[in-house]
């Protein structure tokens, strides 16, 4: 599995319709995810995308990240892994 992020999403777009451009591009997502504001419930203009195949992540990348959604100009890249905010609590006990 490969993990996209997907930045400048237009405020319409839900998992449906984002899943639903990358089929119109040629490329399988397996699951979409857009990112909430938690108070309000609206989207917080980006969001990650799983796809199955990609046999070229730097390619896949290139062609799609530039193109239109409803009037908004995507910005794709590769997901990094998500970092904890939290500290690691350490023990003082040893």
């Amino acid at each position: 599995m490969l993990r996209l992020f997907v930045g400048n999403l237009p405020n319409a777009c839900d998992e449906d319709a984002l899943c639903a451009w990358f089929v119109q591009q040629g490329h399988h997502a397996s699951s979409a995810q857009v990112v909430r504001d938690r108070t309000t419930g609206h989207s917080r203009g980006f969001g990650f995308v799983e796809l199955q195949d990609a046999s070229n992540l730097a390619e896949t990348i290139q062609i799609l990240s530039g193109k239109a959604m409803l009037g908004r100009v995507l910005t794709i890249n590769g997901a990094t892994p998500k970092v904890s905010s939290r500290p690691e609590f350490r023990s003082s006990a040893a």
